[in-house]
């Protein structure tokens, strides 16, 4: 695979930065170099090196896409981009990889195979579910779903990390549950599908581990930082938002069925493990 021939859009986000370790030698752009949201631009662009796209561009703000301009936003840059994204990629004989989310099931199963019926609950669920269908319709695809993201940007461990700093002792959610995904994982799961040509088509991509509730996580973060002194207290997601009208639902089953990608020959490490490396890189900086 040469790396010179792989455009990683999204690039200064979690994911991207994270792709940009990986594949040095990759062109790589974020919105001020290629905005994918404008059609003229991508047909400008010269698609005539590129042989992988790589589209870790994403608006992720759950709570600010139900409102007027979120909602506009959240279905520009991921479901008509995708679309523009897959019509580019079919024109010019191009791979293309684009990461989605657990958040276009509705959290009923406890676990999500690939082959789920969708059923987004809020605005951005919705507007990636039509990602998901847009960049399917590319002949060579792969839709890689990841859930609780964590990686160099703001993120729930490290905000965790923070409040323990800070010898605070929180309120966390007691009934969503899934499993952490580090984008290292990610990462090294894209790797693995394009080195080893996998089949086209969507892989669940998660860390392994026995699926947790963001409580349980905190417990496991504060046990890691030696803080057996602050206590979780559970509450539930309904108890949680009460005072936040307008925030969107969330799912309440995260996790994924990981068989799949296994079936490749790829063996997500477990998120306890990963994060344990996670919380003592980030106490070294």
């Amino acid at each position: 695979m040469d790396q010179s021939k792989i455009l990683i859009i999204g690039a200064n986000g979690q994911l991207g930065s994270e792709l940009q370790s990986k594949y040095p030698k990759a062109k790589a752009v974020d919105k001020n170099e290629l905005d994918i949201t404008d059609a003229k631009q991508l047909s400008e662009f010269d698609w005539s090196d590129v042989e992988i796209i790589i589209n870790a561009a994403a608006y992720t703000n759950v709570d600010e896409a139900e409102t007027s301009e979120g909602r506009k936003l959240a279905w520009l840059i991921n479901a008509s981009s995708a679309g523009l994204l897959a019509k580019i990629a079919d024109k010019n004989d191009i791979t293309i990889v684009h990461v989605s989310t657990e958040y276009v099931f509705d959290g009923q199963e406890k676990e999500h195979a690939e082959d789920e019926a969708l059923s987004p609950l809020g605005v951005y669920a919705q507007s990636k579910a039509a990602g998901d269908v847009a960049i399917a319709t590319a002949g060579k695809h792969y839709i890689l779903r990841t859930s609780w993201l964590i990686g160099n940007g703001p993120n729930f461990v490290k905000t965790m990390m923070g409040l323990a700093e800070k010898n605070i002792s929180p309120k966390v959610v007691s009934d969503q549950v899934g499993r952490l995904t580090f984008t290292s994982t990610v990462v090294q799961a894209i790797d693995h599908l394009l080195s080893r040509k996998e089949a086209y088509g969507i892989y669940n991509v998660s860390n392994d581990g026995p699926p947790a509730s963001w409580a349980e996580v905190t417990r496991t973060i504060f046990e890691v930082l030696d803080r057996k002194d602050l206590v979780v207290n559970d509450i539930t997601t309904e108890e949680y938002f009460v005072s936040k009208k307008d925030a969107a639902p969330r799912p309440l089953n995260s996790a994924f069925d990981l068989s799949k990608i296994k079936s490749t020959g790829f063996n997500p490490p477990s998120w306890q493990d990963d994060l344990v490396k996670y919380i003592e890189k980030e106490r070294k900086k």
